[in-house]
């Protein structure tokens, strides 16, 4: 599949020479003589955007900072090209996350060469972000329809958002993770709340977990002198 980019600059001239140099070294090219027609388009598909920054309405600069803050393209390559060739233009345009930066007027030649060394340097850069990623995922926990997303630190029971508290969160993840054994409140101080608590508060924040979980509560079982404990069959 060949590399997609995608030019953004509100003069046709630089679009066409643009797309014209890019295509004959085999990139796969589309313009937009906007930043707000480019916002339109599923930008996700392209691995490098060469971005204008004096256009009309929105700025290179404002398109750069939204797709910073969009998860789809934070990591997308930005290469500023731009008749703004200043010192302190340059270094906002790195500041707010583009890769280079181009003055008007270029050779392709240059072009050609900045979009081979970010496209090398981004793509290294992107696959170690991915693997960071994968390597730090933690599946969901489920039982029956109660699941546990640990990565954001949220509970649903049947697709309803349950809110929970820090601690109420982090006991509910030590049951399920821990079931059918009963665990003494001193397992469970250590285990879970990490500090000196009282016996109260660990009762406390049980009984309330309970009525959030509803009928799964019924699950959370008590045993007399020894403590609390995840049964799956009650």
């Amino acid at each position: 599949m060949r590399t997609q980019i995608l030019v953004i600059d509100d003069e046709e001239s630089y679009c066409e020479i643009l797309k014209y140099g890019l295509q004959k070294e085999g990139y796969e090219v589309e313009t937009a003589d906007s930043a707000e027609t480019a916002l339109g388009m599923d930008l996700s598909i392209y691995q490098l955007m060469i971005v204008d920054i004096m256009m009309e309405r929105l700025s290179g600069f404002d398109f750069a900072k939204r797709v910073r803050n969009n998860p789809q393209t934070e990591f997308t390559p930005i290469i500023f090209c731009s008749a703004l060739n200043g010192e302190d233009d340059t270094v906002m345009g790195l500041n707010i996350g583009a890769d280079d930066y181009i003055t008007k007027p270029f050779t392709m030649a240059e072009v050609i060469a900045r979009v081979r060394a970010v496209l090398r340097r981004t793509g290294a850069s992107i696959r170690n972000e991915i693997n960071a990623s994968r390597s730090n995922y933690e599946p969901d926990i489920t039982f029956r329809t109660l699941r546990l997303d640990r990565n954001n630190k949220t509970c649903f029971i049947n697709g309803n958002k349950i809110d929970l508290t820090p601690r109420e969160f982090n006991l509910l993840h030590f049951f399920l993770t821990h079931r059918e054994r009963i665990h003494s409140r001193e397992e469970i101080m250590n285990e879970v709340f990490g500090q000196t608590v009282t016996s109260r508060a660990i009762d406390t924040n049980i009984t309330r977990l309970r009525k959030k979980l509803g009928p799964y509560g019924e699950n959370i079982q008590t045993r007399l002198g020894f403590g609390y404990g995840f049964k799956a069959d009650i």
